[in-house]
């Protein structure tokens, strides 16, 4: 019976678009770990399994911390929060040595049962071919194995042994052989000249001391806000136990006094970033490389709701506000900022009315929609092809074609 912390692969035979993903979703889970521990994790399960993998990594983690082991615990049938306990308590650390142990342990596989090429029967006795299934005799056997070890000398017995010291001696020859190939699946395994070999990190420790500071204090001008600062960290140094974790950075921060100089900088980015992207949430996380999770918990931690608000309000009203008809026609068409400021609706209502109020005076001029367009971008100074393209998307293409249908008719006309 296997052990379900038992190997069924080798991790490098693990794909390596399963093993990224898994690691991306450990460290949204709070647990990041390094590469070879998430193959020797993903290694417990069979190719068969990764589709399920991929199904757990695509979504967002329902509790945190899991690491690799958490996320195969979790694939055979544990609950997220059993997981995050376990991973909290250190039963994974555990997990990973019996996995190890356990594969030391693993005798290779039971040799056939057939008698190797190599031993000289001592008896005429026929024996079965492994490669053809045919039965042999001894002779044909001798003559076979005299063949192929010609240019070897070998000395046995089998003219003194029994048969049962044969059959003892023969399952041993195959075990000679595979445990140099067993010794040497352990060993690291060529790697090719353009892979990546990951740095060896220095102790948490080291930034905790008074020279750990400069270093700190670079990192931070380098970085635009704490979850790119811990990105950078995280690949240099260790944590206190295990990972570098964000709690952990902070911590160290606080210790040094710099943890104001951080947050005043994040503040100064998402206000500037707020104000160049005209309040669109969005495109502010884009241009700080933040996830929409992380760019609402940065902005919960600076206490900048309200202000992020506030200028969120000031430019939906300037938007509503707009009086220039080639700006309203142009905004119709970036739908995504639009929502993002959640006036997509509001701003398409006033729009509609505002068009159909202009294309009511403009009708005794024109003879049909394109003129008509023609007429009111004359008028108001908006391009032709955008005023057409306002008709189409807010829908005022058939009443006005039935408008003009009407005034055609009219004898008045």
């Amino acid at each position: 019976m296997i052990s379900p912390w038992q190997r069924r692969r080798q991790p490098d035979d693990v794909p390596t678009p399963v093993a990224v993903a898994v690691s991306d979703f450990c460290r949204r889970a709070k647990a990041p770990a390094p590469a070879q521990q998430v193959r020797e994790a993903l290694a417990l399960l069979t190719e068969d399994e990764d589709f399920r993998v991929r199904a757990l990594t695509d979504g967002e983690p329902e509790t945190s911390p899991l690491g690799p082991f958490a996320v195969v615990d979790i694939l055979r049938g544990v609950t997220p929060s059993l997981a995050a306990q376990r991973q909290e308590c250190g039963y994974y650390d555990v997990v990973q040595e019996l996995a190890q142990v356990r594969e030391e342990k693993t005798p290779p596989p039971a040799p056939a049962p057939t008698t190797p090429v190599f031993a000289l029967p001592s008896s005429p006795v026929e024996e079965t071919d492994a490669r053809t299934g045919r039965r042999k005799s001894a002779k044909a056997e001798a003559a076979a194995v005299q063949e192929r070890i010609a240019p070897k000398k070998r000395t046995t017995d089998a003219e003194d042994a029994d048969t049962a010291a044969q059959a003892t001696l023969a399952p041993q020859a195959p075990e000679e052989e595979e445990a140099p190939r067993f010794l040497k699946r352990e060993l690291p395994r060529p790697r090719g000249r353009f892979t990546r070999v990951e740095a060896q990190r220095l102790s948490f420790f080291e930034l905790t001391r008074a020279e750990g500071k400069e270093t700190l204090e670079a990192a931070i001008e380098a970085t635009e806000h704490r979850y790119s600062l811990l990105r950078t960290l995280e690949h240099r140094y260790n944590g206190p136990r295990g990972e570098l974790t964000q709690v952990d950075m902070e911590n160290v921060l606080r210790q040094h006094g710099i943890m104001e100089t951080l947050e005043a900088r994040e503040r100064h980015n998402i206000q500037t970033a707020y104000a160049s992207q005209r309040g669109a949430t969005g495109r502010v996380g884009w241009a700080l490389g933040l996830s929409p999770s992380e760019l609402q918990r940065l902005t919960h931690a600076l206490k900048l709701e309200e202000e992020v608000e506030a200028l969120r309000e000031r430019f939906r009203n300037e938007v509503l506000a707009t009086g220039h008809l080639t700006h309203r026609l142009d905004l119709l068409g970036r739908d995504k900022y639009l929502v993002d400021l959640g006036i997509q609706k509001r701003f398409a209502d006033a729009l509609r009315k505002e068009l159909e109020r202009l294309a009511k005076d403009a009708l005794p001029d024109a003879t049909d929609l394109h003129s008509l367009a023609n007429v009111v971008g004359r008028k108001h100074g908006a391009p032709a092809e955008l005023v057409t393209r306002a008709f189409e998307r807010l829908n005022l293409t058939e009443g006005l074609r039935k408008q003009l249908s009407a005034q055609a008719q009219s004898p008045s006309h």
